[in-house]
Order: structure tokens, then sequence, then C-alpha cells
């Protein structure tokens, strides 16, 4: 089993968050299923989160900020997920 690249799940979903660590395969295969799972739940919150927070409609970069994040954090998820798939098959 491998250490999270921010040295817990919460940091590495920061990271992620924020854009300074992008998720890869190839990035996630020194962790193993129950580090992901945990790493999933970070970043589920932390998307619950980012969706919770209102901004006014009227402040663009705002607006777009807030989306962009969204959107990073979707992503990780969904390749984390399928990342798990794969590994719980035995392909990976």
């Amino acid at each position: 089993m491998g250490t999270y690249q921010g040295g817990s799940a919460p940091a590495m979903a920061n990271q992620v968050c924020d854009g300074f660590t992008l998720l890869s395969q190839v990035s996630l295969k020194r962790l193993g299923l129950d580090q992901m799972t945990k790493l999933e739940f970070e970043l589920s919150k932390r998307l619950r989160d980012t969706r919770g927070q209102t901004v006014d409609l009227n402040d663009q970069p705002a607006l777009q900020a807030r989306n962009r994040r969204i959107s990073r954090i979707e992503g990780a998820v969904r390749l984390l997920k399928h990342t798990m798939q794969l590994r719980r098959q035995g392909r990976i």
C-alpha cells in the first residue's frame, strides 16, 4: 500500500479540487482499494460543499471558478470509480 500525495485523503482531495494534482490511473496505482474508497468519500464531500456554495449570478468569474472546480472534482470521482472497478475485476 502506498501513501496519499498530500499525506492524507483530505489533503489529497483538496489538492485535486484546487487543481494542483491531477488524478490518473498511474497515480492511483500505488493506492489500495480502501485508500481509494477514502479518497472517493473525501472528493464527494468536497463536491457537495462546492455545489452548496452560493455565488452571485452576476459575478461571472466566481461562477466560472466554481464550475471549473465542480468539473475537476466530477472528473476525478469518475476516474477514481473506474479505476476501482478495474482493480476489483483484476485488470489492473
